[in-house]
């Protein structure tokens, strides 16, 4: 045989065709056990504001009472009758509790194949499932749903609101053009505005920052020869604050979508996120060729009983 046709006849032998070559290459492939999936934001507000799950998952609506006394004493002679009345009058209010809900689903051929390698579902289905629901009462609590008439922390009813001086350069409100010392200023003046409001009846114990305005004071020094951050300094000498955190949602939460800070009282005496219902997945529901798993959650927002614990400062 002539060798040109010897070395054809080897040629032809080692040669794959495409779907022979994509399985050699995937016999060589290394799949990492770990997977790397995408991240998501944080939902903070199950963090910052205390979760209520009080109320019955039966309920519609959720209704608080408010009590105010009125009347006063005085010193009294011997013999008195003009004894001062006094008297306790209380109000109501009422929030819309709402559903939230999703669904997944899996195929009949999915949930033979599961069976037959022994592996389980996958779960991701239900994960998502469950992000979905929580990032919409995350969103809610923060940001309220003005469709729903249900109310979020950041732009609540009645809260205070605190003029952040605009003496910075070229008469800025922003931090980026004022000086530390204007800063720590600004963040006393948010705190004072809830403490000199009610005239010393509630204290602010925490402020919530956007990102970038968090980072300023963590990454600032209070002076070129002193290793204290303004995080650092403002948490040591404010006689209320004991967190400061950021918070996404309040980047260009503020009027004319400027930045803004937002101080608070963070108990449940003051204020609430009404959750009567927690996730749940019900049992799965045959349709066509695929089984659908139905989720499920009621939230009311989020309620502040004292709205003028709250204080918030627009444009730093």
């Amino acid at each position: 045989m002539p060798a040109i046709l010897k070395n054809q006849v080897k040629a032809d032998a080692f040669h794959l065709d495409a779907n022979e070559s994509a399985f050699f290459k995937r016999e060589l492939e290394y799949i990492k056990a770990r997977t790397y999936d995408t991240k998501y934001k944080q939902l903070k507000a199950f963090g910052l504001i205390p979760i209520s799950s009080e109320a019955n998952n039966g309920a519609t609506e959720i209704t608080w009472r408010q009590y105010s006394m009125v009347g006063f004493a005085k010193i009294i002679a011997d013999y008195a009758t003009d004894f001062p009345r006094v008297d306790v009058y209380g109000t109501e209010n009422t929030v819309k509790v709402k559903d939230i809900g999703d669904s997944y689903g899996y195929s009949i051929q999915e949930i033979r194949r599961s069976q037959m390698s022994g592996k389980r579902l996958d779960q991701r289905r239900s994960d998502t499932a469950r992000r979905a629901i929580e990032e919409k009462i995350n969103q809610i609590a923060l940001l309220g749903d003005s469709l729903s008439q249900l109310q979020g922390l950041i732009n609540y009813t009645g809260i205070t609101a605190y003029t952040v001086p605009a003496d910075g350069t070229g008469s800025s409100k922003l931090w980026a053009n004022k000086t530390v010392d204007q800063v720590v200023r600004d963040i006393a003046g948010v705190v004072s505005a809830i403490f000199n409001t009610t005239n010393g009846r509630e204290a602010p114990d925490t402020l919530l920052l956007p990102i970038s305005k968090y980072m300023y004071l963590a990454t600032t020094r209070m002076g070129s020869v002193n290793d204290t951050t303004l995080l650092e300094y403002i948490l040591k000498t404010n006689p209320f604050l004991k967190k400061i955190d950021w918070l996404v949602e309040l980047s260009g939460a503020g009027a004319g979508g400027t930045d803004r800070m937002l101080c608070y009282c963070n108990d449940d005496q003051h204020l609430t996120l009404e959750i009567p219902q927690p996730f749940e997945a019900f049992d799965p529901v045959q349709t066509g060729m695929e089984f659908e798993i139905p989720c499920h959650a009621m939230t009311a927002g989020a309620i502040v009983y004292y709205p003028l614990s709250v204080a918030y400062g627009d444009g730093i």
